[in-house]
């Protein structure tokens, strides 16, 4: 008799939007995986925190345009109080102020609501591990964004970045994922993250958005 096979470890999630003919069937589709256990459905940013500080989870997918609380303060109250929930912003609005605030509150990751049931998972499951994901046209957005902007003083980066973390904070910079940077360098996937965790605490940088600024600022885009 063949043992029975494990259940992989399961990421709670909470799905926040003010539709429920958006929210409850995302909530559904989600749960259909089975790494993510879907542990409440929130109408606005009340309920989520109400949802968090009964029972912490790994990840809020987070609507921003909400009554009572919109999805910019709620994701602000969790970066502070509840450090350890990662937000994934899921939107119709993909403008410059609603992604920078997003960012800026602390969303791990910001995607339109265009987004595939894979690309959604793929920000939980990125989030989860304190990585960020930005779906193409917020990268281009924020590209296009930062570049408009004169470099803020006192953003030079460390002297101790090895020319490999740099090469990688150039990609970060064009706006490439983990996977074509680690093509484009002829490195798996999981140097590439070393790579990444590396700098990031090397020039205190909080996550990708971040990571782009500096990027820019440093001329290395």
């Amino acid at each position: 008799m063949s043992e029975p096979t494990e259940r992989p470890q399961q990421l709670k999630v909470i799905v926040a939007d003010d539709q429920a003919a958006v929210r409850e069937p995302l909530a559904a589709v989600l749960a259909m995986s089975d790494d993510i256990e879907v542990t409440a459905a929130a109408a606005d940013g009340s309920e989520v925190l109400a949802a968090v500080a009964a029972a912490p989870v790994d990840v809020v997918l987070m609507d921003l345009r909400m009554p009572v609380m919109d999805g910019i303060e709620t994701t602000r109250r969790l970066s502070e109080d509840h450090p350890d929930t990662a937000v994934v912003v899921l939107t119709t609005f993909a403008d410059d102020d609603s992604i920078l605030a997003a960012l800026s509150a602390g969303a791990r990751g910001y995607l339109t609501k265009n987004a595939g049931r894979q690309d959604i998972l793929r920000a939980i499951r990125a989030a989860a591990a304190g990585q960020s994901v930005l779906d193409r046209e917020v990268q281009d957005r924020l590209l296009a964004t930062v570049r408009t902007r004169p470099p803020t003083p006192g953003q030079a980066l460390p002297a101790d970045l090895t020319p490999r973390e740099r090469e990688v904070l150039t990609l970060i910079g064009r706006g490439l994922p983990n996977r074509a940077i680690a093509q484009q360098l002829f490195i798996s996937e999981a140097t590439v993250k070393t790579h990444i965790n590396n700098l990031f605490a090397k020039a205190d940088i909080r996550d990708r958005a971040d990571a782009v600024r500096r990027a820019l600022a440093a001329g290395l885009t």
